[in-house]
């Protein structure tokens, strides 16, 4: 069934994943734009580069770490992410904005991480166990009830779910970057919600 739109079924979940201890949107290096940031990075300053890095590094993380569920893993999916997107910069269209080009990158590399992971499960190989998010701090100040629930989620559901309301893309955003129909965006919206909030009251419930 191909849904025409998204409203959010359970505004109290969408809210708790984007409001709790929001990432901020830093604008370092006085002020100055991404589009300045990106030019000075072309033209080899290692500080706009590294203020490029400060200022999008939260939001790359957390991103990841929500979608994989290990420490370890997100900050080397971040990481990468990042250099992907600094060696392609000479073919970035500066008229479009930084942070979703970024997110898309990390969002894809998430989900191939959490695949592959399945895969050696299931062809029976020695897979360790993940560095869980409770076992560090949370960067978004997340409960351990919302993280569990979201651990239920698949990797798919776990990324709408992210770059929707943490990245806070916009459902036609993330069709083009997970190059999904946007009927397929919403569904997995609407269901992954509906199991967030399935699972949060049965913890309640215990």
């Amino acid at each position: 069934m191909i849904v025409s739109s998204c409203p959010d079924p359970v505004p109290g979940v969408a809210q708790s994943l984007a409001a709790r201890g929001p990432v901020p949107r830093a604008h370092g290096a006085r002020g100055r734009s991404d589009r300045s940031l990106i030019a000075g990075a072309l033209a080899g300053s290692e500080a706009d580069l590294e203020a490029l890095f400060r200022r999008y590094w939260p939001r790359a993380y957390r991103a990841a770490w929500l979608i994989v569920g290990d420490h370890a893993a997100a900050e080397d999916i971040a990481q990468e992410a990042f250099l992907s997107a600094v060696r392609r910069l000479d073919r970035f269209d500066r008229r479009r904005r930084f942070s979703p080009w970024l997110g898309t990158i990390v969002a894809n590399r998430a989900i191939d991480w959490v695949r592959a992971r399945t895969a050696r499960r299931e062809s029976g190989q020695d897979v360790p166990e993940p560095q869980a998010a409770w076992q560090y701090q949370s960067p978004g100040g997340y409960s351990e009830e919302l993280l569990a629930a979201i651990a239920t989620l698949s990797a798919e559901q776990r990324a709408v779910i992210v770059l929707r309301y943490v990245l806070e893309f916009t459902p036609g955003e993330i069709a083009r970057a997970l190059e999904l129909p946007r009927g397929t965006v919403n569904s997995r919206l609407r269901r992954g919600l509906d199991a967030l909030e399935t699972q949060l009251r049965e913890s309640e419930l215990r």
